[in-house]
């Protein structure tokens, strides 16, 4: 009976650590952050590429220029408390995080190609759905390379 007792304290720790380290403030401060920026980006890519009748490719390129520089903003102050340090760290800072997220934007510009140039998928159906990878990938790189205060202090 009181192994039954010890193997549920058991997994109610091990459920408690893995909550506790994937639900907390950064994370969720990032959830949001993220949603933020994947509403400028739908926003900005619908207004171009949709309303004013320009090339998916392209906009999606131009949208992504103003939510990647949005989302270092918010990333830099708000989600991970970066700040702003020395000029030379900062540059590198801002280099680490637009050519992280180049690697989304060849995510998202070979989904573009593929599902909306060619299988003629609606636009907006697979920038949302690229926008679910993109978040997740993006988190991996701003947590462990960007951000990193680790990697920063020493």
């Amino acid at each position: 009976m009181e192994t039954k007792k010890e193997n549920e304290l058991i997994e109610t720790s091990f459920f408690e650590k893995l909550w506790r380290k994937f639900v907390n403030r950064e994370t969720i401060t990032y959830a949001i952050a993220g949603v933020l920026t994947t509403v400028v980006n739908l926003i900005t890519f619908d207004l171009i590429a949709n309303k004013m009748q320009v090339n998916d490719l392209l906009a999606n390129i131009i949208a992504w220029i103003l939510a990647v520089s949005f989302a270092y903003v918010v990333n830099n102050f708000w989600v991970f408390h970066s700040g702003i340090g020395k000029e030379s760290k900062e540059i590198e800072k801002i280099v680490k995080f637009f050519g992280a997220r180049l690697v989304t934007l060849g995510i998202e510009e070979a989904g573009i190609l593929c599902f909306v140039t060619w299988l003629h998928f609606n636009n907006m159906a697979v920038k949302l759905g690229l926008a679910v990878i993109v978040i997740i990938v993006n988190y991996i790189f701003s947590k462990l390379y960007i951000f990193n205060k680790d990697k920063d202090e020493k």
